[in-house]
């Protein structure tokens, strides 16, 4: 399902024309991969960072320290601010910021394994999104690539 999704998506950004980037924590670089594996991304994929420890987070991507002792690494503040910081670094069409708790441990009562956060920056219009996955470590990864993938795929064909 991964591969013909993210081939799908593949078609849609050759046919666009928009450049795409990704910050990515709990998704250790899946979707960098899903996308590279489709030769010729290189037209459309400007790059990415995994940026796994509160540490790359403020030094690579400009993530206010005050963002992470207050909200944490798993919030919308975050993801927004990873994407913003993302959007200055890479300049891409489509950026997209991926922070979450895979598990099976780093959960808790208020955020619980499987909640993940997406920061979307889609030609300037910012957005955050949270989605809550079960299943194993790899499922919240694979689940989590599935709803980017599908997000990209629904914003290019609204696009005609």
């Amino acid at each position: 399902m991964l591969k013909k999704l993210s081939e799908e998506v593949h078609n849609l950004l050759l046919k666009s024309g928009k450049k795409i980037s990704f910050a990515e924590s709990c998704t250790g670089g899946l979707l960098q991969k899903l996308i590279t594996d489709n030769s010729g991304s290189s037209y459309y994929f400007e790059g990415g960072l995994i940026v796994y420890s509160n540490k790359f987070k403020e030094e690579l991507l400009g993530v206010p320290k005050e963002i992470l002792l207050k909200h944490g690494a798993v919030s919308s503040e975050c993801a927004l601010a990873m994407v913003s910081g993302l959007k200055q670094l890479t300049g891409a069409d489509i950026c997209i910021s991926v922070t979450g708790i895979a598990g099976p441990t780093g959960g808790s009562k208020e955020k619980p394994v499987g909640t993940v956060w997406f920061g979307l920056d889609i030609l300037g219009e910012l957005e955050s999104n949270c989605q809550f996955f079960n299943g194993s470590r790899e499922e919240v990864r694979e689940q989590s690539a599935v709803y980017v993938l599908n997000r990209i795929k629904e914003y290019l064909r609204s696009e005609k």
